[in-house]
């Protein structure tokens, strides 16, 4: 009997062992965006006081193993829900025809990151270039990452990160906008949040 009960034993302790989770790898190599768990919207401000939500479904980017990183906007997917509003955007604010799409770029040490355990978050303060309508500009903001899974991370805006019209020479298509929407005003600066999902190559 005690052969039996010590056997039993040993198969338990090989099946526990057996069940036993590996260890987390550390965060490493490129990454590519997942457009589909990934959303970018921003916020116009109509009148001043009639605040409408838009995103841009139409997002791509990567990061390198070295830590660069982009992100590209494919402008004329703007989503406004309104057909003729997304056309007016499109051709009229950002001129799609000539500049089809926004980027933003940035670099980091790939090693503030490598060791984040599943479920972890940390914030990263980051400095991108944001290349929009043929002008370049800097956007800084705080961002969280989380490592939402074995080989994928979220990045995400903890506040807006607000754009100013003006600095991207936008202010001439906003104006058009309010014109031939009638309105009395489109306030220039607009607020924008992501959240960005990243999957391991």
């Amino acid at each position: 009997m005690r052969i039996f009960a010590t056997a039993a034993t040993f198969a338990a302790l090989g099946l526990a062992a057996c069940s036993t989770p590996p260890a987390e790898q550390p965060l490493s190599g490129s990454w590519t965006l997942d457009a589909e768990e990934s959303h970018l919207a921003f916020v116009s401000v109509k009148a001043g006081q009639v605040a409408e939500a838009h995103s841009f479904p139409g997002l791509s980017g990567s990061v390198s193993d070295s830590g660069e990183a982009s992100l590209s906007i494919d402008l004329a997917s703007v989503d406004t829900l309104i057909d003729v509003r997304n056309e007016r955007m499109r051709d009229m604010l950002f001129n799609v025809a000539e500049f089809p799409s926004a980027t933003v770029t940035t670099s980091f040490d790939p090693s503030a990151f490598g060791a984040l355990t599943v479920g972890e978050t940390m914030v990263q303060p980051v400095t991108a270039t944001l290349d929009l309508n043929g002008t370049n500009g800097e956007v800084a903001s705080d961002l969280t990452v989380t490592r939402v899974g074995a080989d994928k991370v979220r990045v995400a805006t903890i506040a807006p990160i607000i754009i100013s019209a003006d600095s991207y020479g936008l202010g001439e298509g906003m104006e058009a906008l309010r014109e031939v929407a009638n309105l009395d005003s489109i306030t220039g600066q607009v607020p924008v949040t992501f959240s960005l999902t990243f999957v391991q190559q």
